[in-house]
């Protein structure tokens, strides 16, 4: 049986941006007043592991760190076909920045045991710094894809992905177990279902805390980040001077012409 592991992550609604507050002493994101969502990346991280259940004998196991309300967003990966969710939950786990975030993870995932594969999003909306797939790798001592746009092959002990980089794309040859950060080329993620949402009322989300990972309170959430921000400043308006320009085409023409010469651009 193929054992896949999906990092999700529950990411303020977009929609809600104009929402999001800075805490001023942490200088971390507030999330209490935002609706959470699942990231639209890990969707397409989802969508792949339901397509390999749909092809093999797979077992797909959804992971996320966050506050209790994250646990809806691991309820929906269960209503969309995930057999199991795990939920990294506790006070001392916030603040946590990519490698913090990737370090607790790692721990999860030992803790689940078994796995073949690890798929997540390339990046979080709220991040998007692109470490945390990578540095869960390292973690685990395991081999990384980033920005894969397609799964060339899948059978037997090594994988062969399609990559994007800039300007083309790589092929990569990869021995399991591994861990793939996916892109949006990959797939078109599917929308939840009424069958799949009774399913999913079965399914348990076991919930760990510090104590049941068996980590220091030091190495993880805000303490355990080595980044640290050190100002935050608002972004000014930047207010532009507009002249609209009166007359035919041609004396337009020529007016804008002299313009561009006067302020040096031709």
């Amino acid at each position: 049986m193929l054992n896949i592991v999906v990092c999700v992550k529950a990411v303020p609604d977009p929609k809600e941006a104009c929402n999001i507050k800075i805490d001023p002493d942490t200088k971390t994101l507030l999330r209490c007043d935002v609706p959470l969502v699942l990231n639209p990346l890990d969707k397409h991280a989802m969508e792949a592991a339901l397509q390999l259940k749909a092809q093999f004998e797979a077992r797909i196991s959804v992971l996320s760190m966050g506050p209790p309300e994250a646990g809806n967003i691991v309820k929906e990966c269960l209503a969309l076909g995930a057999d199991q969710g795990y939920l990294l939950s506790d006070p001392a786990f916030g603040g946590a920045d990519a490698y913090a975030t990737a370090f607790t993870l790692a721990k999860g995932i030992r803790k689940i045991g078994s796995f073949d594969v690890i798929f997540c999003g390339m990046a979080s909306s709220d991040g998007s710094t692109e470490w945390v797939g990578p540095e869960i790798a390292t973690f685990l001592g395991l081999p990384v894809v980033t920005l894969v746009k397609k799964i060339v092959e899948c059978k037997g002990a090594s994988w062969i992905v399609k990559a994007s980089v800039e300007n083309g794309y790589r092929l990569a040859q990869v021995k399991l177990p591994a861990v793939f950060t996916v892109t949006r080329e990959l797939n078109t993620p599917r929308t939840l279902s009424f069958s799949g949402i009774i399913k999913a009322r079965k399914k348990d989300i076991d919930h760990w805390s510090l104590d049941e990972l068996g980590v220091s309170s030091e190495s993880v959430g805000l303490k355990g980040s080595p980044t640290i921000v050190s100002e935050l400043n608002a972004q000014e308006e930047n207010k532009r001077q507009v002249e609209i320009l009166t007359g035919t085409r041609e004396e337009k023409t020529d007016m804008l012409v002299q313009k561009l010469v006067e302020a040096g651009v031709i």
